[in-house]
């Protein structure tokens, strides 16, 4: 009879990076998973992408710009995805997250206005449609119809890059497009990665099967064994796009 190759208690939990051990009170736990950090990182690892595509880089901006996509996503946009459904089942008061989303989006529209005096006027369309973009998707207002693939992949993935090459040069360019279509692409690998690892943790309470290999061994097929790979694979796409933007950033500012 095969053994399954890890405990099923390993795959408790509604996300892999949910509720770290390393934070010993729970409502810094519940903060920290509401955040979804390495979802976060990776967004922002597209900012700097669309910021530091090309020269001359302004710290200044890139720094506001990246602060504003913290507040907007990292804070805003997760903060109302709870409030609509409790995914994460954290145990953080509605107050809470209403009002950590109201900070979170002013926050970012405050700095996108900094943005305005500084770059373009022009800059509003982005203010605009980023709010639209985090507010319509994570309450999935209109009938839910901005909550869905496209707008996902299109939101979170190109939308940061395009808004980061115009915070830096109040314009947009043919290669502005190709990364945008990068931070696309990286996006909806990460959807085609988490979607059925969410199904499992969220949704599926056991799996049970066996593999039989050509020399006639056979390995138990677990919630786990399936799971593992999807979450090692979304924890170096995560890092994919931290190396990718680093060393833009360091091509930029390195003399």
């Amino acid at each position: 009879m095969p053994k399954p190759p890890h405990d099923e208690t390993s795959v408790a939990g509604p996300s892999f990076y949910a509720q770290p051990r390393f934070l010993r009170h729970p409502g810094l736990r519940d903060w920290w998973t509401v955040t979804h950090p390495p979802y976060t990182m990776l967004h922002l690892s597209l900012v700097t992408i669309g910021a530091c595509l090309v020269g001359p880089v302004n710290a200044v901006r890139l720094i506001l710009t990246l602060v504003a996509f913290f507040l907007a996503v990292g804070i805003g946009a997760h903060c109302l995805d709870e409030l609509n459904g409790r995914p994460l089942k954290t145990s953080i008061p509605r107050w809470q997250l209403v009002g950590a989303s109201c900070f979170g989006l002013g926050g970012a529209v405050a700095l996108g206005i900094v943005g305005m005096v500084l770059v373009s006027a022009y800059l509003v369309v982005f203010i605009a449609i980023g709010v639209v973009i985090a507010v319509g998707y994570n309450l999935e207002l209109f009938q839910g119809r901005l909550h869905n693939g496209a707008m996902l992949v299109l939101g979170w993935g190109a939308f940061p890059v395009l808004t980061a090459y115009f915070a830096q040069h109040a314009t947009l360019s043919l290669a502005s497009f190709g990364a945008a279509t990068f931070g696309a692409l990286i996006t909806l690998l990460q959807r085609q990665l988490s979607t059925p690892a969410r199904d499992l943790r969220r949704r599926t309470l056991a799996v049970e099967g066996v593999a039989e290999r050509l020399d006639g061994t056979r390995v138990a097929i677990t919630k786990q064994s399936i799971l593992r790979p999807l979450e090692r694979a979304l924890r170096t796409l995560c890092w994919t796009g931290v190396a990718i933007a680093a060393t833009l950033a360091y091509l930029r500012f390195h003399h």
